[in-house]
């Protein structure tokens, strides 16, 4: 079994979920049993999240650890696991910066699985709320327009 930890600057790092490595579902860590939230098929590399109804297709991860979030058009590169189960987001134009890492690692797909369904989280929330934030900057001009 892998257990997935986030990096915790100047302490030691958090547990947040775990991957059984025996059925590829992906559980998130909680006090009481541990709630499953995903799964992953070893043999594609691709990483779902468990919904009602069919389970929704996240991402993926290639053989060179280069791990690619699901996107209308060509997939995004988001991040990078390496061999020794460290996760990075991948930052345009600079280092990429060190998310979290997985114990006991058996697949480069644990690695996409954790960035994809908990350490990517926060990037996606600043980039809704950077499109919120435009869309609303936008609304406000407009109707200061109407107003003159």
């Amino acid at each position: 079994m892998s257990k997935i930890y986030s990096h915790i600057p100047n302490a030691a790092d958090e547990l947040i979920g775990r991957i059984d490595s025996n059925d590829g579902q992906v559980y998130e860590s909680r006090f009481g049993p541990d709630k499953a939230i995903g799964r992953v098929d070893y043999k594609e590399g691709k990483v779902y999240s468990r919904r009602l109804g069919p389970d929704k297709y996240l991402g993926r991860v290639e053989k060179n650890g280069r791990i690619y979030a699901h996107r209308f058009g060509p997939d995004q590169h988001i991040g990078q696991v390496e061999e020794d189960g460290k996760v990075y987001r991948h930052v345009a134009l600079g280092r990429d910066e060190y998310l979290g890492r997985i114990h006991e690692m058996k697949n480069l797909v644990e690695g996409a699985a954790a960035m994809l369904l908990f350490l990517g989280e926060e990037e996606e929330e600043k980039e809704e709320k950077r499109e919120e934030d435009k869309k609303g900057g936008l609304d406000d001009q407009i109707a200061a327009r109407k107003d003159h």
